[in-house]
């Protein structure tokens, strides 16, 4: 409502309309959590720099440390703007976001910052995804997967794999693949395995394949080990590559080839464990 100045989201708004119902208690909540936070900061006197959009870009190359404040989709966001520097997730409204990476909520905040600060809190160091197209690298950053396919969703999608000595043509309806960090989310919709948190290996899960009779593929499941990579080689006019959700899209065009590896820029994340989730 602030930023976009939505007129039907307001009529939505004043008629309570479902679709809009939760927005102000969670918009309530989530303000509750930065004032808290806020407050916290100010108590240990610390200098802060505030970034108000999830996506937007900043530097935090001389930060100590670096809060996410809202829900999975905040942290995502703000990682791909971090290298060496910890993060602490923070989910603002736990009733209405999900916060697997977020370990904070406004009850324990104070208590995490001081250990986080004092050296004290515990952590997981991520696994990230190199992902490149032609040569070029597009991301060193990726935490939680990428979607490749048709930039229409009902049309098919269409691209050569290659992984080792196996290379393979494919008909889907595109593929997701990502570092363990994602395998709670599409990529265990999708059909695939959760992962122990630290592990350093990427997953292939390829959507709704095409297989006609009698034909059976290798590259529709796969662990890629530390080190190794998978390349696709796009058969599309109009295809498309999503890294961490919608906001980072990258087009991929007839004969582009994209690179799929493990990055060498981790992600050390506090308040979690390394084991598997559930």
């Amino acid at each position: 409502m602030e930023e976009e100045h939505d007129p039907r989201a307001k009529e939505l708004l004043r008629r309570k309309d479902p679709s809009v119902r939760s927005w102000l208690d969670s918009h309530q909540e989530h303000q509750k959590t930065v004032d808290t936070i806020a407050s916290a900061l100010d108590r240990i006197g610390a200098q802060v720099h505030w970034v108000p959009r999830a996506h937007a870009s900043f530097d935090a190359s001389d930060a100590d440390l670096v809060i996410a404040v809202g829900g999975d989709g905040t942290l995502l966001a703000a990682s791909h703007s971090v290298d060496e520097q910890p993060v602490l997730g923070v989910n603002s409204a736990p009733r209405y976001s999900v916060g697997f990476f977020c370990a904070a909520r406004r009850q324990n905040f104070t208590k995490l910052l001081d250990d986080a600060l004092s050296g004290k809190s515990r952590g997981v160091t991520l696994t990230r995804m190199k992902v490149s197209l032609n040569g070029r690298v597009r991301s060193e950053r990726v935490l939680n997967d990428a979607l490749c396919a048709h930039s229409s969703p009902a049309a098919t999608s269409r691209y050569i794999l290659e992984y080792g000595k196996i290379k393979e043509e494919h008909r889907s309806s595109g593929l997701w693949i990502g570092p363990a960090a994602g395998s709670t989310a599409a990529l265990k919709s999708a059909g695939g395995r959760v992962l122990p948190l630290a592990s350093q290996r990427l997953q292939l899960v390829v959507r709704e394949p095409y297989a006609p009779a009698g034909q059976r593929f290798r590259l529709l499941k796969v662990l890629i080990e530390p080190g190794k990579q998978l390349t696709l080689r796009s058969k599309m006019d109009k295809a498309m590559l999503w890294l961490d959700g919608p906001s980072l899209e990258v087009p991929v065009g007839l004969g582009d080839e994209v690179a799929f590896g493990m990055s060498e820029k981790p992600l050390r994340l506090l308040g979690l464990t390394s084991r598997t989730p559930r």
